[in-house]
């Protein structure tokens, strides 16, 4: 058998993203048969030190210090935007236009306006067999893929309620420092954009219909913060001395939705929960069942199904059967996985859509629907929780 031919990346960015996207190029095809092999080409960031040595670190073979020169470069077919939100559309449209292929990570863009001419353009781009896919990477948990697998089936009947919660405590220190993810100038939005945008699209995923309006309110807890201080994790510890600035986002997004079809959600995202590391859940109540899903417990589904005796109340089912997505190519049935392995599976998905010709998912179309659901939350938050169409 001869070898697959190759897929050359380029990534932009090196942070947190950075790492678990370089993570999972470099395990994807140690763990699954990929009809094309990805060769971790270059990595791009502005300080020259700092990229060269994520580069060292993360295994790839060159660094640039101006993401142009990736999109330039005739030795990268695929260009993987791990930035702030607000370099998004520049860099994609960009490296569309240029004939790669694109994976962008969510949120798409930091407004309607710049995800639809990102959509627009790989649009265009797919009609020359170009691809760009967004980066929710939680539908590649196998539970909730298993999930999206049962209600495609009819398991759980028409859906009728659908609750939607992501909940951290990294923010919760009045005096973590003020980093860009609470710069609406770069991030776009706060807990609604950076983790709101998951379960906005994961509920819409796995249903099956998209929101058509919602009724929201945004808090911001903390107004300033430190400028600097020594990073730790994702929210750091800053100093109580010296200069602050202002908190441009929300600490919190709250808010009711109705489905296409009828169907009731509640929403709610949140860093300022105190003992919830990274509580990513999702309940589906239809006719026939229900299904709840809680990513602190990752590699579990309960399901309920009234057919069953009426006290039996929810059963466990533990999602690492060779049968369950993506677990065949993993360990022995019972040894879970991490949240690492849901960009595996992206890469995995990516790749076998791009040498099948096909249009990887989420497109950018989906990732424009869930940019829409974000602004008519901000919109509704700003006219005293207004009932507002998506």
């Amino acid at each position: 058998m001869s070898a697959p031919d190759t897929l050359r990346v380029g990534m932009v960015g090196y942070a947190f993203m950075g790492a678990a996207h370089s993570h999972a190029w470099r395990t994807a095809p140690r763990f699954f048969d990929l009809p094309l092999a990805p060769r971790m080409t270059a990595i791009a960031g502005r300080d020259a030190e700092r990229v060269a040595a994520a580069a060292d670190k993360y295994g790839w073979e060159s660094s640039e210090t101006d993401w142009r020169r990736l999109v330039e470069r005739d030795d990268i077919d695929l260009i993987d935007v791990c930035v702030p939100g607000n370099l998004h559309a520049e860099i994609t449209i960009a490296a569309l236009e240029a004939g790669k292929h694109v994976l962008c990570e969510k949120p798409l863009a930091n407004s309607v306006e710049e995800a639809e001419r990102m959509t627009a353009a790989a649009a265009a781009a797919r009609e020359r067999g170009v691809f760009a896919m967004c980066g929710f990477s939680y539908r590649r948990t196998p539970a909730l893929s298993l999930a999206k697998r049962l209600v495609d089936s009819g398991a759980l009947g028409p859906i009728r309620h659908v609750r939607a919660q992501y909940l951290q405590d990294w923010l919760t220190d009045e005096n973590a420092p003020l980093t860009w993810r609470l710069d609406k100038s770069k991030s776009g939005s706060g807990s609604l954009g950076d983790i709101g945008a998951h379960v906005i699209d994961a509920a819409q995923w796995i249903s099956g219909t998209n929101l058509t309006g919602v009724s929201a309110l945004l808090e911001t807890f903390v107004k300033e913060r430190p400028v600097g201080g020594d990073f730790v994790g994702l929210g750091g510890h800053g100093g109580t001395d010296g200069p602050k600035g202002p908190v441009t986002v929300d600490d919190v997004a709250a808010f009711t939705a109705r489905f296409e079809g009828g169907a009731v959600g509640v929403f709610e995202a949140t860093r300022f929960a105190l003992g919830r590391k990274n509580a990513m859940r999702l309940e589906l109540n239809g006719t026939k069942a229900s299904l709840a899903f809680d990513f602190e417990d990752m590699n579990a589904l309960s399901f309920y199904d009234r057919a069953d005796e009426p006290n039996a109340g929810f059963r466990r089912i533990q999602a690492t059967e060779p049968e369950h997505p993506y677990t065949g190519n993993w360990w022995p049935v019972g040894h879970g996985l991490g949240y690492e392995h849901g960009f595996t599976h992206q890469v995995v998905d990516l790749v076998g859509s791009i040498a099948a010709g096909e249009q990887p998912e989420p497109s950018f179309e989906d990732a424009l629907q869930v940019q829409r659901v974000l602004a008519a939350v901000e919109a509704s938050a700003a006219d005293e929780s207004r009932w507002t169409a998506v």
